[in-house]
C-alpha cells in the first residue's frame, strides 16, 4: 500500500510524521536536531529516501543535514560533526559564499537596508531547499540575504547562481519584516531550464536558461507602500505555487492580494474574490485539479492570526475569485495561530491530502482535499515548514 511521509520543520527541531495510504494513524518521529531552528526539510522527488534539512542557530550558524534512509539517520555532507550540547560554536559545515567575481558576480557588494541606505550582503541562513526533480544530488537553496545557491554533489559544496543578484536590481532589494529572504523555489517539470523564485521583499523572478540570467516577473502587482504602480521590484511576495501539468499558470499569495498569472508570471491579475481578507502566507494547488487552490487568510499584516479567531482554510475550485471556507475539524473560536509561508503541502494520493502547520505547534491533515480536518500532532514547537512525500 502507498503511504505518506510529512516532514515538519519547527523552531526547536524537525519531526517526521508517517502513515499508510488511509492516513488515519500516524507515527511521529522526532525531534531530530532538537533545539535547532529547522527552517526547511524536504525530500528528493528522484529518490524518496533522500531528505535534506536546513539546521540553523544564531549561535552555531548554518548546517545542512542529509538523510539517505528516509530520515532514520542523518549526516552533514561536508563531514563536520555538529557542535555538542554545551560546546562552543563550530565552523559552518557547508559554506555559502557570495560570488563577487567580475565574470559572474558583477561585483555586487551592497543592497538596500530598511532605512534606504546601502548595506553589505551577509549570509544568515538557508530559508528553502528545493531538490532537483531528476537528480537526488542536485539541490537549490534560497538563502538570507537573498541569493540562490546550487549543489550537484549532495550538499557537500554550494555555488551561487550569481546571475540573480546580478540582474541589475540587486542593490535596490530591501528586507521585509522578516528579513531579505529567498523563500520560494519552483522547478518547471516541463522545462528543466525554467525556475521561478520569490524574495521578500524584492518580488518574483524567472530564469529560462538554468539560472544564468533572470527576469523580474512583477507586472500587475500593486503594493500600498510603493509609489510607482509599475515598479519592477519591491513587492513583498509571500509564496508562489503551480500545478505540474500547467507550469505556466502561477498562483501567488502576496503581502496583500491573492494573484494569478496565466503566462509564466509575465502579467498578474488579482483573484482574491470573496475572501474575508486577502492577507496570508501560504498558497498551494490540489494534486489532481489544477484549478483547485488553497489559502489560509490571516487578519492583517499587523495581526497575524485568523479573522475572528476562526481557523479556516479557503478553497477555490475555479482558479480563484470564488472561495469557500473549509472548517470541519478546525477550531472555530479562540484560535490565534499563524500559518507561515512554507507550512502547507499536498500529497499525490488519489484522494488528495492537504497538510498545514501552525505557530501553535499543530499539524492538521485532510485526507479528502480539505473537506474534513484533524490534527496529526499537537503541541510541537512553532511550525516553520511542512512538506510531504507520497510513497509507493
Amino acid at each position: 500500500m502507498s503511504g505518506v511521509r510529512v516532514l515538519v520543520g519547527t523552531k526547536k527541531g524537525a519531526f517526521i510524521l508517517s502513515s499508510d495510504g488511509t492516513r488515519k494513524r500516524w507515527k511521529v518521529s522526532g525531534p531530530h536536531f532538537a533545539g535547532w531552528e529547522m527552517y526547511h526539510v524536504k525530500g528528493s522527488p528522484a529518490d524518496p529516501s533522500r531528505i535534506y534539512a536546513s539546521q540553523t542557530s544564531g549561535w552555531f550558524g548554518q548546517i545542512i543535514q542529509r538523510s539517505s534512509d528516509g530520515g532514520k539517520t542523518w549526516e552533514t555532507p561536508g563531514g563536520e560533526k555538529p557542535p555538542a550540547p554545551g560546546g562552543g560554536p563550530a565552523g559552518a559545515s557547508n559554506k555559502f559564499v557570495y560570488d563577487t567575481s567580475a565574470e559572474s558576480g558583477k561585483p555586487l557588494t551592497t543592497h538596500q537596508w530598511y532605512d534606504g541606505t546601502q548595506h553589505p550582503w551577509e549570509f544568515k541562513r538557508v530559508w528553502h531547499l528545493e531538490p532537483s526533480l531528476t537528480d537526488p544530488d542536485t539541490v537549490y537553496a534560497g538563502v538570507e540575504d537573498a541569493a540562490m545557491f546550487r549543489t550537484t554533489d549532495g550538499a557537500k559544496t554550494w555555488h551561487e547562481l550569481a546571475g540573480l543578484r546580478g540582474h541589475g536590481t540587486g542593490p535596490k532589494w530591501q528586507p521585509g519584516a522578516g528579513g531579505l529572504g529567498l523563500h520560494t523555489i519552483l522547478l518547471d517539470p516541463a522545462n528543466p531550464n525554467r525556475i521561478y523564485i520569490a524574495i521578500s521583499a524584492a518580488g518574483a523572478f524567472r530564469t529560462d536558461d538554468g539560472g544564468k540570467t533572470w527576469k523580474a516577473i512583477n507586472q500587475g502587482l500593486r503594493s500600498q507602500y510603493i509609489p510607482d504602480p509599475k515598479a519592477e521590484i519591491g513587492h513583498c511576495v509571500h509564496r508562489i505555487a503551480l500545478h505540474p501539468s500547467r507550469p505556466d499558470v502561477l498562483f501567488m499569495q502576496k503581502h496583500w492580494d491573492v494573484m494569478r498569472s496565466d503566462n509564466a508570471g509575465d502579467l498578474w491579475h488579482e483573484v482574491s474574490g470573496n475572501l474575508p481578507t486577502d492577507f496570508g502566507f501560504v498558497i498551494d494547488v490540489h494534486a489532481h485539479e489544477p484549478e483547485t487552490v488553497y489559502v489560509v487568510p490571516i487578519k492583517s499584516d499587523s495581526e497575524h492570526y485568523p479573522l475572528e479567531g476562526k481557523l479556516r482554510v479557503y478553497r477555490s475550485r475555479t482558479g480563484g475569485n470564488e472561495w469557500e471556507p473549509l472548517t470541519k475539524g478546525l477550531p472555530q473560536r479562540n484560535c490565534y495561530v499563524d500559518v507561515l509561508r512554507d507550512a502547507m503541502a499536498v500529497d499525490k494520493l488519489d484522494s488528495c491530502g492537504v497538510y498545514f502547520g501552525t505557530t501553535g505547534g499543530q499539524v492538521y491533515a485532510s485526507p479528502d482535499a480539505g473537506d474534513t480536518w484533524s490534527p496529526i500532532v499537537r503541541d510541537l514547537p512553532a511550525v516553520l515548514s511542512v512538506e510531504v512525500q507520497t510513497l509507493q
